[in-house]
């Protein structure tokens, strides 16, 4: 168990969240969320101790232990994965540290072996025996090949140390779990591991995520941050929502009866206070008008962005055909023979775990990037937009967002741009904001608004979530949905996957595998699943 007793966090004169009293108890998932710069991240923070309350104090069980997800994916460099993972158990790992120096020693005084006794009696208590075991169980099922188990962390790609990282926080049982985005970066294979995992969990997890399926999935309760405070939902995500949404509109429908009620009674008060035969009533009436009280409806600090592609010139019968693609990277074939045609009303969805076979294979389709084999032909009618993972090469201009802006939209007219920006929640001052200095999210929502101004009736979109927040995600869901041209998509957000797209296409290690279905409908498959381990067990 884990509480917070009145906490206060504040930074200089900015209070990030005031009085916040939870308790955070075993066998629950809670799911924290809020809108960007609420305080998820920092409050992760306090509770694991990385960052002192203003005011008020955290308290956890005495002896229980917490284990956080690590975000610096550089830290451990010079450490062996293996190691890395045991890591998590902060004491088991220091037990093993000091019983190899003690036995490495050629002389042993009486208090050194009165020292390693207690050592491998605690060792056998935390289950050292079985750390290594454990250790590679968790890499295996987050999909970490076992022949890098024992490799330097500098010595394995970005994505997988994300991986090791998870790996460590999971390890030895810890009895309170702190967990921010912990589905970035997974394959789908990994992500369905870790819901499984945290389903199965029987301590105390508290986890940030802008993934709605992920929370949907694991969360027995949701903790809200809104206006500096925190309120706790007993549900998953979708609960919270139309638990919160229900609450508004009770408490609007409550105060519409009471305004009725209201001018009711004024009206009768006016109308015979100066009649003395109803003076007494109307002295009663306004008795009970001064304890009506009308709820205060306090706005929510979230922002919804106005994300809506809209199409100016339809697409003809030809679309896009993809054929014979194959690209090497570095020595690795990324790409081999892949053929396709994308057809009219198609929202293809690209999945599979080579993240950088997606991305070239979009920057192929986009001319950005030339295939070794093969060849791309476009319908002539084909407007295409890109919404590329790496945005960078956008943003290096000293240019404003108005003027960044400006140069994609065709009316010269500065209010109605400053329209747009504002629905895309760039307001005021923040239109003169440099681009180069902007937040993730802020270039994310820079991209999306080009990819609408340029009114495309295509769209190649290569992660789109990555950086937004909830609100975002949810407003390009629904933009997504609306589209009526042809998308190609390439995302780890489940909820967008299963929701927008009607076609799905894996890029294997040889060629593809391509269905007509709806995301769960493919995951669920067995003639798919058959194919998938009939294709990388070919590989092996």
């Amino acid at each position: 168990m884990i509480q917070a007793n009145h906490v206060t966090l504040k930074f200089g004169k900015r209070t990030l969240f005031e009085d916040v009293n939870i308790k955070f108890t075993a066998g629950n998932c809670y799911g924290l969320i809020g809108a960007n710069g609420s305080g998820k991240s920092t409050f992760l923070k306090v509770l694991s101790g990385e960052i002192e309350t203003t005011e008020g104090e955290i308290i956890a069980t005495k002896g229980e232990r917490l284990a956080i997800l690590k975000q610096d994916h550089y830290a451990y460099d010079e450490e062996r994965v293996i190691d890395t993972v045991i890591m998590g158990n902060t004491r088991l790992y220091e037990i093993m540290q000091e019983k190899e120096k003690l036995y490495a020693q050629s002389e042993f005084a009486e208090e050194d072996g009165i020292k390693i006794a207690n050592l491998e009696a605690e060792f056998l208590e935390l289950n050292g025996w079985d750390a290594e075991s454990e250790a590679s169980t968790l890499l295996n099922n987050l999909g970490i090949d076992p022949s890098v188990h024992y490799f330097y962390m500098k010595e394995i790609p970005t994505k997988d140390r994300v991986k090791v990282l998870l790996a460590q926080a999971l390890f030895g049982n810890p009895d309170i779990l702190l967990l921010d985005e912990p589905t970035n970066n997974l394959d789908i294979d990994a992500i369905n591991w870790l819901e499984e995992f945290l389903i199965n969990f029987n301590n105390t997890v508290i986890v940030v995520s802008h993934d709605r399926h992920f929370l949907n999935k694991v969360c027995t309760h949701i903790v809200d941050i809104d206006y500096n405070k925190m309120k706790l939902y007993i549900g998953n995500y979708d609960f919270w929502y139309e638990s919160s949404q229900l609450a508004l509109k009770q408490m609007k429908e409550s105060n519409k009866k009471k305004e009725e009620k209201i001018k009711e009674l004024q009206a009768f008060i006016a109308r015979f206070s100066a009649n003395a035969s109803k003076s007494k009533q109307a002295t009663s009436r306004k008795k009970m008008l001064e304890k009506i009280e009308l709820e205060e409806i306090v706005p929510s600090s979230r922002k919804y962005p106005f994300i809506d592609f809209k199409i100016e010139k339809p697409a003809g019968k030809e679309i896009l055909t993809v054929k014979n693609i194959s690209k090497t990277i570095d020595g690795r074939k990324v790409l081999d023979q892949v053929s396709f045609m994308v057809l009219k009303g198609d929202k293809i969805s690209f999945v599979g775990a080579d993240d950088i076979a997606k991305t070239t294979l979009f920057k192929i389709i986009m001319g950005e990037m030339k295939p070794d084999k093969g060849e791309i032909i476009w319908g002539k009618t084909m407007v295409p937009s890109y919404l590329p993972q790496d945005n960078s090469a956008f943003f290096q201009k000293d240019l404003s967002i108005m003027e960044w802006i400006g140069q994609y939209y065709q009316i010269d007219d500065e209010t109605v741009l400053r329209g747009f920006l504002g629905r895309m929640l760039f307001s005021g001052d923040d239109v003169f904001k440099k681009v180069p200095v902007l937040s993730g999210g802020e270039k994310a929502r820079c991209m999306l608004s080009k990819c609408m101004l340029e009114k495309p009736n295509f769209l190649v979109l290569d992660e789109p979530t990555n950086h937004l927040d909830l609100e975002s995600i949810t407003s390009l869901n629904k933009g997504l949905e609306k589209f009526e041209g042809e998308l190609l998509l390439a995302t780890h957000d489940h909820e967008l996957n299963q929701t927008v797209a009607n076609r799905i296409i894996e890029i294997l290690p040889h060629g593809i595998l391509d269905r007509r279905l709806t995301y769960d409908e493919y995951l669920e498959s067995s003639e798919v699943k058959k194919l998938r381990e009939k294709a990388y067990v070919s590989l092996s």
